[in-house]
């Protein structure tokens, strides 16, 4: 979902959580109709206490979904169309919460249409008239690439509690400004593409490094991390720190896996790690800007394998002043530039290479 066009940005101006929430719930109808059903019931609750808190009812501490739509229900605040959307929403939340079953996208789209019924009563009613709220649209079936489920919940997940602190957050504003003290700053709320969406922190010494969803389970090759290597090829040996989520949450005292090692190559590693996850940054990027493409990677650059360039000879005529690395190239059968693997780094592994001439090598693939 392209965070520029979502459908609920016109209630940025009312509440940019709750806009970006409904904005996520968008994007899961097609991806997860289990995932969009269960958190639908946040969003439209949170729509709910906010009516409560308008219209200065008072609310029991715990109170639950149905609770709040008997109250309003009751008090005669809610028109028969908009309770009975309300209850949809509540309903297929709760099936799709507890029954096992496979949910359809029909299901879903039910519900989708059902909350822009509940959002536009609320906008309609409670908020400020400058809002205009557009026509109903279905939702488009995404044509990028999509969130998978885990990292669906985990977004969800993180919106939801950043919705109920803006809530907090606006009370205690009143509050403030009642006593003459200044407003509290809201939360800063964005929206992450798919894949970006942070799965885990990093410590080392105070210092916070975010792991992005797509490096997850990333393989940490040894030959990436130029000052790290013998580090990790030695923790690898123990079982530590093959992938990213083998490591630690915090990387002080990881030296301890192994020998003859210390602090000062935690510290390493973790700021070389910063490295790692920017170069991937970009790598993601231009791998789906150019879907379908082939590309050879040293460090953070790269180059596009073209049919030409991959008939190229890996001779001594045509790449100059690595005859070592040509040679051991040839001896395990890679003759042409095709048969190159796509991580540059690893022919480091040769005898006497080394990353002065993988670089060499690269730049004279560059240079076609």
């Amino acid at each position: 979902m392209n965070s520029t066009t979502y459908f609920y940005k016109f209630l940025e101006p009312i509440s940019k959580e709750l806009a970006i929430l409904a904005g996520e719930l968008e994007n899961t109808i097609f991806s997860s109709p289990r995932t969009m059903l269960t958190h639908s019931r946040v969003l439209v609750e949170n729509i709910l206490q906010q009516v409560m808190e308008l219209e200065k009812m008072k609310e029991e501490p715990r109170i639950t979904l149905k609770e709040r739509l008997t109250i309003l229900e009751n008090e005669g605040i809610l028109t028969t169309e908009i309770r009975d959307a309300l209850h949809l929403v509540r309903q297929l939340g709760n099936q799709a919460s507890h029954d096992k079953r496979k949910f359809r996208f029909s299901e879903a789209l039910l519900s989708w249409e059902a909350i822009y019924k509940i959002v536009r009563w609320f906008v309609e009613v409670y908020t400020s008239l400058s809002v205009e709220v557009p026509e109903y649209q279905d939702p488009t079936t995404p044509k990028e690439e999509r969130y998978d489920s885990t990292e669906l919940e985990l977004r969800l997940k993180s919106l939801e509690k950043l919705l109920l602190a803006s809530m907090k957050k606006e009370k205690t504003n009143k509050t403030s400004q009642e006593e003459g003290t200044s407003n509290i700053p809201s939360p800063h709320v964005k929206m992450a593409e798919p894949g970006y969406t942070t799965i885990r922190a990093l410590e080392y010494n105070g210092d916070t490094l975010e792991v992005p969803y797509f490096l997850r389970d990333a393989f940490l090759l040894p030959q990436r991390f130029e000052k790290s290597e013998t580090f990790l090829i030695r923790l690898g040996a123990e079982q530590q720190a093959r992938i990213m989520s083998e490591l630690p949450n915090n990387l002080e005292n990881l030296h301890h896996h192994v020998k003859r090692f210390n602090e000062n190559n935690d510290k390493q590693l973790f700021e070389e790690l910063k490295i790692f996850i920017e170069e991937e940054k970009i790598r993601r990027k231009v791998t789906l800007e150019r879907p379908g493409e082939l590309f050879l990677f040293y460090k953070d650059d790269y180059i596009i394998l073209t049919d030409a360039l991959k008939d190229i000879p890996l001779t001594k005529e045509q790449f100059t002043g690595i005859p070592s690395l040509i040679k051991q190239l040839n001896e395990d059968g890679i003759h042409s530039v095709g048969q190159l693997p796509k991580e540059l780094v690893i022919l480091g592994k040769y005898k006497n290479v080394g990353v002065v001439n993988v670089g060499r090598l690269f730049e004279q693939l560059k240079g076609r």
